[in-house]
């Protein structure tokens, strides 16, 4: 394997190395989208460098010992992408920052992030410098997949949920929804959960017909764009988390749009996209908006 600089004009999908486990369904997803796209893979493992200040009588031999890892953890994650997809192009990287921001500035010139996730509550989640789906989700240039392992069970046939809302920020992910779907032969279940106002008087049904139209609004034009996938339109009445969360439990992903931007806060990410990345019980792929 041979590290070369992302900033060549040749665009690919990152796989983000953890020195502790990649899982095989990261790789897997990782993996399967480079071969898909006909691009390069691009293996990337980031260290702290604070962790350099905790031995300094023995940096050197403390460094080592790092690299070490993280070429290991590399060469691991290089051979279950080879197994699946023999002479895949792919490439890695180390780096000595914290890894959220070493994916975030790969995901400028990547098509694609794909990242494992441990399961983290939300203090750790906070504190952790290895919390790293929240803000790499949240801030990065190009849509990111955070991939739970084990591997759950898929539905056959089987079929990826788009949520969406009328905002332009699920505009971006009702396009990358379609595309997965077609990509993967599955189905697409398109859903728009809404909730009552705790206060004031709302006519029901008005709402419910005003919300279907919106609902199929969302993706006009691009059935016809993707005349084989098979589409379902449901409006559901709930907390989206918990909706979305139920309705990816067979799913292969859950696709949905990245609010806000700036700041390295989950706040930045979204209530939903950041709730599902907690609760879903499939691969949760967040879109960031179109530019402009």
């Amino acid at each position: 394997m041979t590290s070369v600089s992302p900033y060549d004009g040749v665009r690919s999908v990152v796989l983000g190395v953890d020195a502790l486990d990649t899982g095989r369904m990261t790789a897997a997803w990782a993996s399967d989208e480079a071969d898909r796209r006909g691009l390069p893979l691009r293996l990337v493992h980031a260290v702290p460098s604070l962790f350099r200040e905790f031995r300094p009588f023995d940096q050197g031999r403390y460094h080592k010992a790092l690299r070490e890892r993280a070429d290991q953890a590399l060469d691991r994650a290089a051979r279950a992408a080879w197994e699946r997809h023999p002479g895949l192009a792919l490439t890695t990287e180390v780096t000595e920052e914290l890894p959220a921001l070493a994916l975030c500035r790969e995901s400028a010139y990547a098509e694609l992030v794909v990242l494992g996730s441990r399961r983290l509550n939300r203090l750790q989640e906070a504190m952790s410098v290895y919390s790293v789906a929240v803000p790499v989700s949240a801030q990065s240039h190009c849509p990111v997949v955070v991939v739970r392992d084990p591997e759950h069970v898929t539905q056959d046939p089987p079929y990826v949920v788009l949520g969406v809302d009328g905002s332009p920020s699920s505009a971006a992910a009702v396009d990358f929804a379609f595309d997965l779907a077609a990509e993967r032969r599955a189905a697409l279940r398109v859903l728009w959960v809404w909730q009552r106002p705790p206060v004031g008087n709302l006519d029901d049904d008005a709402t419910t017909e005003i919300l279907r139209r919106l609902l199929f609004e969302s993706t006009a034009g691009r059935r016809e764009l993707h005349p084989d996938v098979a589409v379902t339109h449901e409006l559901v009445h709930g907390h989206p988390v918990e909706e979305l969360g139920a309705a990816s439990e067979h799913a292969l992903a859950v696709v949905v749009g990245r609010r806000g931007g700036g700041g390295f806060t989950g706040m930045r990410l979204g209530s939903v996209p950041h709730g599902l990345l907690h609760r879903a019980h499939c691969p949760v792929i967040t879109v960031p908006a179109s530019p402009g």
